[in-house]
């Protein structure tokens, strides 16, 4: 009797197997993230368990959205750490920096990358820190990494049962 209303109450809000292994994986996996961000001693840990979230929580297969974070970061943060060097960050540069950003995506065919790689620009280049625009830039790429990879391990470890849909 009870086991039927909680099903019925589980069933009520919405919830279905398939929501609540997910939900599991995705807090399981965000939160090795984050121990190894923090145990590594990664200034900017948040950054791990966030790309982690990107890829496990994304319609698009995970090799493929893992790749493209990974390029476009590479891409956005190399770029930011150059023009952060050369040039005082203002909407100009940042605007150029954009633009360079989605020709040099073109060029290189990275596609739906050029979002990663303007995220990672952008935060290299207008946010203020205390460090040399290439150790932001080397640590923005490291700790996405560091997420990436969780999150592809957890999609190996832990694949999802197929759905019915």
């Amino acid at each position: 009797m009870q086991s039927t209303q909680l099903q019925n109450w589980v069933r009520r809000l919405g919830l279905t197997p398939m929501s609540l292994i997910v939900s599991a994986r995705t807090a399981v996996a965000t939160v090795v993230a984050l121990v190894f961000a923090r145990r590594l001693s990664m200034s900017e840990f948040y950054w791990a368990p966030i790309s982690t979230i990107v890829i496990l929580l994304s319609t698009i297969d995970p090799l493929t959205l893992a790749w493209q974070r990974f390029v476009g970061t590479a891409l956005g943060a190399f770029l930011g750490a150059l023009i952060a060097t050369y040039f005082h960050p203002n909407w100009i540069v940042y605007g150029a920096g954009i633009f360079v950003c989605g020709v040099l995506s073109s060029i290189l065919r990275l596609g739906s990358a050029y979002r990663f790689a303007g995220i990672a620009l952008t935060i290299v280049l207008l946010i203020t820190h205390d460090r040399p625009p290439w150790v932001v830039a080397t640590h923005r790429f490291l700790e996405v990494s560091l997420g990436i990879a969780v999150a592809l391990l957890v999609t190996v470890v832990w694949r999802l049962p197929p759905n019915p849909s």
